[in-house]
């Protein structure tokens, strides 16, 4: 877990903690089925890595055990969760970590959101480096992120507020049982 933050902006924005890959896309498994994840290291013939890495687009589910991962590919962007706007963030340039996210909510409102996919959690989820296995993945590097239990619609979109500003935005939307 990585927190970009200067003094400064922790007082202005908060700490927000952010989520890197070693170039691989991350992914966010529900935490009762996180012994379930083989990261890079299955011993099968695709393990548990390569099928994330199979995930097309910005956004998309896999089994893991008796539940359902998010794999948010694409780019190993540096990626955070906001819970006020039920959004994981992703860096993909900015000159500060201030100035990407006060841009957030005016991205929110003007982007152009990719096809839909539901996502069924049983709670909280943790999100980590694919190419790590999920008993190791709380050791350091990961970020819990505490979600009600239930349907959820996945949506993804890129955002260029400005020339130098590219945010991938996910965007959980909680569905009626």
């Amino acid at each position: 877990m990585v927190s970009y933050a200067d003094p400064g902006s922790v007082e202005a924005v908060g700490a927000v903690e952010w989520v890197e890959s070693g170039g691989g896309p991350l992914i966010a498994v529900p935490e009762v089925v996180l012994p379930f994840w083989t990261g890079a290291d299955g011993d099968e013939l695709a393990p548990d890595y390569d099928r994330a890495c199979e995930v097309d687009g910005s956004a998309g589910l896999l089994p893991v055990g008796n539940a359902t991962a998010l794999v948010l590919g694409d780019d190993p962007a540096a990626t955070a969760y906001l819970p006020e706007h039920g959004t994981f963030v992703r860096w993909f340039a900015g000159d500060s970590e201030r100035g990407l996210l006060a841009r957030v909510p005016a991205a929110l409102d003007t982007a152009v959101w990719g096809s839909e996919v539901r996502w069924r959690v049983p709670g909280a989820v943790v999100l980590f480096d694919a190419a790590r296995p999920g008993e190791r993945s709380t050791k350091a590097g990961h970020l819990r992120i505490v979600l009600e239990p239930g349907r959820y619609a996945v949506r993804a979109a890129h955002v260029e507020p400005d020339p130098r500003t590219w945010i991938g935005l996910v965007r959980l939307t909680p569905l009626g049982e």
